[in-house]
C-alpha cells in the first residue's frame, strides 16, 4: 500500500476473524517496525508476544478496576482518567467492587490471533518533563513511534489492531504475570488479526482545526484554494 493510504486507513480494530496470523507475517511486521525513532537510539523497547492462553487470561482481571472507572466517568459526561479535571465518580467504591470485567471487547482482545505487550526500559529514556508538576508524557516519545509502526505495518499486511493502555493501572501485577523487570513500563497491549470489517474512511478533524501559526490562538494554518 502507498504510505499515505496506510496512514489514512489504519483504524482501531477491535473485532477479528478466526484466521491465524503466521509467525512469518508477525516477524515481518516487527522487523520493519523496529526502525521507529527513539531517544538517543538507546532502543529500550521490549515486545512480548503473548501466545499462552493462560497468560492471556491472567491479564483480563487486571483491567477491571481501570475500565470500570473509565465507563463510569464516560457515563458522567467526563473525559475519563483525566489528570486535569477532578472526577465526580467514586473511584474507591468502583475499585472495591469485585465483579467481572464489563468493558466491551476486553475478552475478544485477549483472544485475538496476536497479542503483543510493548514495554520500555525507563532507565534508558530521556524524560525532559520529569520535574514538571503534571503527568509525564515525554518518555512516550521513545516507545509510541514503535507502537504506531507496528499498527501501520499490520495494516499494510491487511491486518488490523488497536492500541490499548488498560494494563497501566495494574502495571505491577502485569509485570509479574509477564516477568517484566520493574523498570520496564508497559506502554501498550496490541491485539492484532484479520479485521471482521476493513474500514477505509476515517473521520478526523481537518488540519485547520488544530494547527495554528506562531501561537495557540494564532491564525489557522491553511492553504489557498
Amino acid at each position: 500500500m502507498d504510505l499515505y493510504d496506510v496512514m489514512r486507513t489504519t483504524f482501531a480494530c477491535r473485532e477479528w476473524t478466526d484466521d491465524s496470523v503466521s509467525d512469518d507475517t508477525l516477524h515481518r511486521i516487527l522487523d520493519n517496525a523496529r526502525f521507529a525513532p527513539n531517544g538517543g537510539n538507546r532502543q529500550g523497547q521490549h515486545v512480548i508476544v503473548v501466545k499462552d492462553k493462560d497468560v492471556r487470561r491472567q491479564l483480563v482481571p487486571l483491567v477491571r478496576e481501570g475500565t470500570d472507572i473509565y465507563m463510569a466517568q464516560v457515563a458522567a459526561g467526563e473525559a475519563p482518567w483525566n489528570s486535569i479535571n477532578p472526577t465526580s465518580v467514586d473511584e474507591p467504591a468502583l475499585r472495591a467492587n469485585d465483579g467481572p470485567v464489563t468493558f466491551p471487547g476486553v475478552q475478544g482482545m485477549v483472544d485475538a490471533p496476536v497479542v503483543l505487550v510493548v514495554a520500555v526500559d525507563l532507565s534508558v529514556v530521556a524524560s525532559f518533563d520529569k520535574y514538571l508538576e503534571r503527568v509525564g508524557v515525554i518518555s512516550g516519545a521513545s516507545i509510541y513511534p514503535l507502537v504506531w509502526n507496528i499498527l501501520m505495518a499490520a495494516r499494510n499486511e491487511g491486518l488490523g489492531g488497536v492500541l490499548t493502555t488498560y494494563l497501566a493501572d495494574k502495571e505491577a501485577q502485569a509485570q509479574q504475570v509477564l516477568g517484566l523487570p520493574s523498570n520496564y513500563a508497559i506502554a501498550a497491549m496490541l491485539p492484532i488479526g484479520v479485521p471482521v470489517k476493513q474500514l477505509t474512511k476515517l473521520r478526523r478533524n481537518p488540519v485547520e482545526d488544530f494547527v495554528t501559526i506562531d501561537s495557540f490562538d494564532g491564525d489557522a494554518f491553511t492553504i489557498a484554494n
